[in-house]
């Protein structure tokens, strides 16, 4: 659960960012770079900091929700075993979609633009421009990097450890961190 939970969403927030960014408009830069700050923060560092914005008492996330109506009260993320394991795979998720949105502007500028202005005189939609030339462009590199990815969440101890240490009640204990509970406590 938290390896699929937290790679789809990653490949998916990465692949809308690089097609967002694979187009030229004022300040592209400065986003590209801004971008790449969550693959650079330490998971524990990352963890804090989702421990502050998920808190169910003072929490950023709860405040919000209930100034929008969708929450009555507070909700406890870290502490409820339905919403633990979405609690560490939120934190997860913003620190790995840099890496696909890298990984896959990277192979679409790799593309040649010839492909894209041939799709259109012959009349494809940007649909068709996605599915008939982008994506078999990326598909590859995209394969890679959902392997790499998947094995790196595997493995995955310092966010998880960090924020619930496994719990409530092993809600959020996964392989790498049984490995670890059992290794050294």
């Amino acid at each position: 659960i938290y390896v699929v939970g937290s790679v789809t969403p990653a490949f998916l927030i990465g692949l809308g960012l690089a097609l967002l960014l694979n187009r030229a408009f004022p300040g592209r830069r400065w986003i590209r770079s801004l971008m790449m700050l969550p693959w650079a923060v330490p998971g524990v560092v990352t963890s804090i900091a989702f421990l502050w914005l998920l808190d169910g008492s003072y929490g950023v996330v709860n405040s919000l929700l209930r100034r929008t109506g969708l929450l009555e009260g507070d909700i406890a993320w870290y502490a409820r075993q339905e919403t633990a394991m979405l609690a560490v795979i939120v934190p997860t998720v913003w620190k790995g979609f840099p890496f696909f949105a890298l990984t896959l502007l990277a192979a679409m500028q790799a593309i040649p633009h010839q492909l894209y202005e041939a799709a259109r005189i012959d009349g494809a939609s940007p649909i068709d421009l996605f599915r008939h030339v982008t994506w078999p462009g990326i598909r590859g590199p995209g394969l890679l990097a959902v392997t790499l990815h998947s094995l790196w969440v595997f493995k995955e101890l310092d966010i998880i450890f960090a924020a619930t240490g496994g719990g409530p009640a092993g809600a959020t204990e996964t392989l790498a961190l049984r490995v670890y509970l059992e290794a050294f406590q």
